[in-house]
């Protein structure tokens, strides 16, 4: 699968090279970004919830259409959500860069300010500088996909020189290694997965008991996340937040969704 993201991205890139080199390139928006970093805080015995406006997965197929992504955005504000995960890959996700300026405008209008994340597949500099014309807060780096080091903190730095967070992917020690060597102190542990689509979530919980996030760091868990229980067994390990996507969307009512899973009845 990796290949395949790899090769749609490289269309991507090249596009994206090809609006800068005519001067059409998006400027970047000015302004605070509200911080990602800050959201990811446990309260009440439970880890911050990264609730996630996902569409489709090559693993699942078409998950919900129907819900617009502002009205996603809201219910997931209203149920809870300390900040908003936003698929914007097209090829696999049916997601949209403009997803984020979406769902940004209908938090704004409602008053609130949960910051967003770009979930997609990012190995290019000029990815990330395509990121600076939107409201995303962060954006999804992932060891397996950037598995050079050099260029992995090269991303991250370039996402932090606008006021941008990285959250930096990993699935084993081997990529825990490298993201901790690039400087990454966001960091998601994935128990999908991507090539057998497989969901190992002990796997994940063991990653973080037998290395512990390290002063500085926040930790996300993500996939396999189901019940209220699993949000505790992912305090419990060391998590600050988790991420929650196909388990909120599948059943077309994100918002009550989860609010069940944090317990707070229907959002």
């Amino acid at each position: 699968m990796l290949s395949r993201f790899a090769k749609v991205k490289a269309e991507e890139v090249a596009r994206l090279k090809g609006l800068k080199a005519q001067g059409r390139f998006p400027r970047a928006l000015e302004g605070v970004r509200p911080s990602f970093r800050r959201a990811l805080a446990p309260k009440a015995g439970l880890p911050a919830v990264v609730a996630e406006y996902k569409r489709a997965s090559p693993s699942k197929g078409v998950i919900c259409e129907q819900v617009a992504v502002e009205d996603c955005a809201l219910a997931y504000a209203k149920a809870g959500a300390s900040a908003l995960s936003i698929l914007t890959e097209e090829a696999f996700f049916k997601g949209s860069l403009d997803y984020l300026a979406r769902a940004r405008a209908a938090l704004d209008v409602a008053g609130f300010g949960q910051p967003l994340l770009r979930k997609d597949f990012i190995l290019d500099p000029v990815q990330v500088e395509a990121t600076f014309a939107t409201p995303a807060s962060a954006l999804l780096l992932i060891v397996r996909f950037t598995p050079s080091v050099p260029l992995l903190r090269d991303l991250r730095l370039l996402a932090e020189s606008q006021g941008m967070d990285a959250v930096v992917e990993v699935f084993d020690e081997a990529d825990l290694e490298a993201a901790r060597e690039s400087g990454a102190c966001l960091i998601q542990v994935n128990a999908r997965d991507l090539d057998s689509f497989k969901v190992d979530r002990q796997a994940c919980l063991d990653l973080a008991r037998r290395h512990p996030p390290l002063p500085g760091e926040a930790w996300i868990a993500a996939s396999g996340v189901l019940e209220r229980a699993h949000l505790e067994e992912a305090v419990e390990a060391g998590f600050a937040a988790c991420l929650v996507g196909t388990a909120l969307m599948e059943g077309g009512r994100p918002g009550d969704a989860l609010a069940q899973l944090l317990g707070r009845g229907e959002g």
